[in-house]
């Protein structure tokens, strides 16, 4: 894990969208509670956590013979972007596919949205080239519309497709002044320093317990989910040459696929719901 402990509100969004998002979309109270001391974290930072969940809108109150919360309707296709962020987006991007870019002009008198839009773009993988000029593969300007129109920010905003990068400077050196790939690298290198040995121990076991898994995949998935954010997914021929991203997803995708099948068993051994059903 990183030096400093995941954030509990952290923890319940990836509970949420990683199980229960999949089996009705709510868990009572109680259940989230008992899921959550299994992750080290005592109840009363369990409630102000789910607290602080609700005024972002995130949940919403819903009592079904117990009091529960589920996923709001409007966080839905947040978490589906990120599905296709962190799940699908794993290879580089083709230079032949082109660039996103954002062009941004705020007046001073709202320049609460000029550092929204800086961070939003930022969190979705956009260089900055030069003020209110950025950039990101063309892959994820569908994401970024999206984003914009969702934030009530498009109207700052021109996004436009560009097929090539024409001149005059040495493109592959041009985007490490764009990028901050030092800090990218860095991120990389915690989580596989954190869960490489993980990997290799569950390699040499016969199966796993779903509880371990559970407890396992939740700390991992917080962890990794923000990383394909931070990552462009610039094309490989403009990546330094000791790029250590495709280890860390080789590791990601390797306890993916050993822990995402047992941790749902679990959660919904604790819930007492199936796929798609109902508590």
């Amino acid at each position: 894990m990183s030096d400093s402990p995941l954030r509990p509100s952290s923890l319940i969004s990836t509970v949420y969208g990683a199980f229960v998002r999949g089996s009705g979309g709510w868990i009572s109270v109680a259940d989230l509670i008992t899921l959550m001391s299994e992750l080290g974290v005592e109840s009363q930072a369990v409630r102000s956590a789910i607290s602080r969940l609700k005024k972002k809108g995130v949940l919403e109150p819903e009592r079904r013979g117990a009091t529960g919360y589920r996923l709001s309707p409007a966080v839905h296709p947040v978490f589906d972007a990120g599905d296709r962020r962190i799940f699908a987006s794993l290879e580089p991007a083709d230079l032949d596919d082109g660039w996103a870019m954002a062009v941004f002009s705020v007046p001073e008198s709202e320049r609460s949205h000029r550092y929204q839009l800086r961070t939003r773009l930022t969190w979705l993988g956009f260089g900055n080239i030069a003020p209110g000029v950025w950039l990101a593969p063309g892959r994820l300007l569908e994401d970024a519309r999206d984003m914009l129109v969702r934030l009530g920010l498009s109207e700052y905003v021109h996004l436009f497709a560009a097929a090539d990068y024409a001149a005059f400077s040495d493109l592959p050196e041009a985007v490490s002044s764009w990028w901050d790939f030092p800090a990218i690298q860095a991120q990389y290198a915690t989580f596989t320093g954190a869960y490489a040995p993980v990997a290799a121990k569950l390699a040499l076991q016969d199966g796993i317990d779903a509880a371990e898994a559970f407890r396992h995949y939740v700390p991992m998935l917080t962890e990794w989910r923000r990383l394909p954010y931070l990552d462009p997914g610039l094309p490989a021929e403009l990546l330094p040459a000791d790029w250590n991203a495709v280890g860390a997803r080789q590791v990601f995708q390797q306890l993916h696929e050993v822990l995402a099948g047992p941790g749902l068993r679990h959660v919904q051994d604790v819930t007492g719901t199936a796929a798609g059903g109902q508590p």
